[in-house]
Formats: C-alpha cells, sequence, structure tokens
C-alpha cells in the first residue's frame, strides 16, 4: 500500500483492517515506574571507630499516590533516608533517583529545583515564622512555587478557614502543625516528607492531623511518606516498611486503610 493510500480506503475496509491489527500489551499497575528508585544506598557520619553507619544499605522502591509508612525504632535511620529522598543530604555510596533525576549526582542548583517544585516537607516542629499570619507563613510558598494552591484553598483542606489569620501564637500545637502541612501542600508537590508529623501533640490532636494528611493523599495523590516509631499508624498505610540498622527489614500491604479516626494508641 503506498504512502497515504490508508486514507483513500472505505470504511468498511477500515474497519476490517483495524480488527485484524494486535491488541495493545496489557500493562499491570505494579509495572508503573516507581517515582523514587533506591539501590545500595549507604550513609555514613564519621571515620574510624567512630565512624556511624546510619544507613547500611537500602534497596526501596516507592510510587506515586502512594501513602507509605515507614516504622522504626529511634536511631534505625529513618530521618536519614528521609534527607536523601527529600535532596536535604547525599549518600555515601549507592544510587537514588526521582523520576529521571539522578539525586545521587546533582549538584546544589539541581536539588534546590528539586525541592522547591516536587518535595513537600512536614517536620515534627512546624517552623512557622511568628510574625505572620497563618495565611501569610502558607503563601511564602505560593510566591515560588510553578502553580500554586491559594493559600486559602491549602488552609482549608486542613480544616482551618477559620483561622486564616491567625498568628501561630494564637493557634494550638495540632493547628499549627496543620498549617505546616498546608504550607507543604500549597506547591502542589508530587511528594510529602513527613518527619514524626505527630511526635510533639497528644492523641488526640494527633489523629485531627492524621487525617489532614490522608485527605492530602487521596485528594491531591501526592505520594505521602510518614516516619514514625508509632506502630498505631502502621493501619492506615497503602505499605508499611519496618526499618532496623540502617536497613529495610520487612514491608507489608494493606488489603485496606483504616481511617485514622478509629486508630488507638
Amino acid at each position: 500500500m503506498k504512502s497515504g493510500s490508508l486514507f483513500l480506503l472505505r470504511p468498511q475496509r477500515l474497519l476490517t483492517l483495524a480488527h485484524s491489527l494486535p491488541p495493545l500489551p496489557h500493562v499491570p499497575a505494579t509495572a508503573a515506574a516507581p517515582v523514587f528508585r533506591v539501590r545500595g544506598l549507604t550513609k555514613h557520619y564519621g571515620e574510624g571507630p567512630t565512624q556511624v553507619r546510619a544507613l547500611a544499605g537500602v534497596d526501596l522502591d516507592l510510587y506515586a499516590g502512594e501513602f507509605v509508612v515507614l516504622l522504626g525504632p529511634s536511631g534505625s535511620g529513618k530521618t536519614t533516608l528521609l534527607n536523601q529522598l527529600g535532596g536535604l543530604d547525599i549518600p555515601t555510596t549507592g544510587e537514588i533517583s526521582y523520576r529521571d533525576i539522578d539525586l545521587t549526582h546533582a549538584d546544589e542548583s539541581a536539588l534546590t529545583r528539586y525541592r522547591r517544585n516536587s518535595v513537600g516537607f512536614i517536620f515534627q516542629f512546624y517552623n512557622l515564622i511568628p510574625s505572620l499570619t497563618a495565611r501569610e507563613n502558607v503563601g511564602l510558598i505560593t510566591e515560588i512555587a510553578r502553580d500554586p494552591l491559594p493559600p486559602e484553598q491549602a488552609l482549608a483542606m486542613v480544616g482551618l478557614s477559620a483561622r486564616l489569620d491567625h498568628f501561630p501564637a494564637q493557634l494550638s500545637g495540632g493547628e499549627q502543625q496543620r498549617v505546616a502541612i498546608a504550607r507543604a501542600i500549597a506547591k502542589r508537590p508530587e511528594v510529602l516528607l513527613c518527619d514524626e508529623p505527630t511526635g510533639a501533640l497528644d492523641v488526640r490532636t494527633g489523629i485531627v492531623v492524621l487525617e489532614a494528611l490522608e485527605r492530602v493523599n487521596r485528594e491531591l495523590g501526592a505520594l505521602t511518606i510518614v516516619i514514625t516509631h508509632n506502630a498505631v499508624m502502621a493501619d492506615m498505610a497503602d505499605r508499611v516498611i519496618h526499618f532496623s540498622d540502617g536497613r529495610v527489614l520487612s514491608e507489608q500491604r494493606n488489603a485496606t486503610r483504616v481511617a485514622p479516626s478509629t486508630l488507638r494508641w
């Protein structure tokens, strides 16, 4: 058939030709490329007999839209791994990539763009600016993001529409943490990294914060990684990764995710 002659065929002939083509291969969901690919990751601090091996060969894949709980005791290397994923630190050896970006060998300029555009950070302590209102604290991020949520919308997602113009000193600890969450999600990040987000809160307030994180994961589709030593949180995750002595000890997938409101400490 000459080039362009396909358009001269009658409709019946086109239909017959279409049915004769082989079907497209089915690609299962598990075949999706990971957002993060980690291989043989190590991180050492110091030298000689006093050297600390914070990470001791981590292999891990993390996928879009997952809610992942990274569970382990204090000192197991969880925060060190989170810092690697967030581009806040570089490994001693091994490889870590985000999409098509090699974070292992990226220069500081590339890591800054990555952190600014792709990652939202939530820490145990809120790091709000005391002289700015909730709206203004979130607005700091929206001024530099590419396609931000309005501060009012980000704060509404965490249940703080009535606290827009309150200063941090006028907010409870849980409300301040929710402002920090709103600030992190205002840039519409693909990745949300949470370092003990309920560690400084009482149980009831911690549940409210976890509900905010669950809603953000569900509605914005951000890959959400929560590191904690609190095993109760495992039930609200898609996947639980058990961490010990700087490496992945085991992992499990939950058939269903439990609502944060049903968790019992």
